[in-house]
């Protein structure tokens, strides 16, 4: 499991919610990327290809399913297609991640750039404290521009022998998470429906499964999708509804019925 932008892996407050338990309860074996919060997409891409053939060897695990959130399905196709990791990967699930760029993302970077460095440097400093070893936030955000995710999709070119899938969540209304609101507001108001950060048609990739809301009023933010919240969250999936959790173990069961 490989998470995004902004949050480490640890023990006493998992980035992944309920969603570990409800997997391990079902006989499934995890593993977590554990790449920097905010470390560039090559940075945390070498940390991760290392990881896995370091988890691959000790393990004697031949294939890997691997389940990313944001910013960390980047840098795991970069892993994979250009550090070499592909004979260890069977599939790549991506849960939000911007693929294909953020226009948001574009109109905020025309702010002049001493001041959106200047952010990215106490931003740097902040996540040095907690625990990054080489945090890049400026590199990491322009990786998220239009043009930047056209350049590294022609150069990260998925691997025809891995299977590669993708969903996308949104919030119905700007209120749908509060500790949304705004971010979801500004991305509305230039790109359209959103779960805060991103739009259905910046993370639409590969075999795209479809576009998820929330029961209700609801919808379903980028925290969300990963449980950040650890309490029921009803995602509708037009013939059923899930809690977020029993969401991912749908995911991982049909891998696995798919040979996977």
């Amino acid at each position: 499991m490989v998470h995004g932008m902004g949050f480490r892996d640890r023990r006493r407050l998992n980035y992944w919610g309920r969603i570990p338990a409800a997997l391990e309860a079902d006989g499934v074996k995890i593993f977590y990327g554990g790449q920097d919060s905010n470390g560039s997409i090559e940075d945390n891409g070498a940390f991760l290809a290392e990881r896995i053939r370091s988890l691959a060897a000790e393990n004697n695990i031949t294939k890997f399913n691997v389940i990313a959130h944001s910013k960390g399905g980047l840098d795991i196709r970069y892993a994979i297609s250009s550090l070499g990791i592909n004979d260890l990967i069977a599939s790549v699930t991506t849960i939000n991640t911007p693929h294909n760029g953020s226009y948001t993302v574009d109109k905020l970077l025309k702010i002049p750039a001493a001041f959106v460095r200047l952010g990215c440097f106490m931003t740097d400093f902040w996540f040095k404290v907690l625990g990054d070893g080489d945090p890049k936030t400026y590199k990491a955000i322009t990786a998220f521009k239009t043009s930047s995710a056209e350049e590294f999709n022609r150069a990260n070119p998925d691997d025809p022998d891995i299977y590669y899938q993708s969903y996308a969540f949104t919030c119905r209304k700007v209120t749908g998470d509060m500790l949304m609101w705004f971010p979801n507001l500004v991305v509305r108001l230039i790109e359209g429906e959103n779960d805060g950060l991103l739009t259905p048609r910046a993370v639409k990739w590969a075999n795209f499964r479809g576009h998820f809301r929330g029961v209700g009023r609801r919808g379903v933010s980028h925290p969300d999708e990963v449980d950040i919240r650890r309490r029921p969250l009803m995602v509708d999936l037009g013939d059923r509804t899930l809690d977020i959790p029993d969401f991912y173990r749908e995911i991982v069961k049909e891998l696995g019925q798919m040979g996977f």
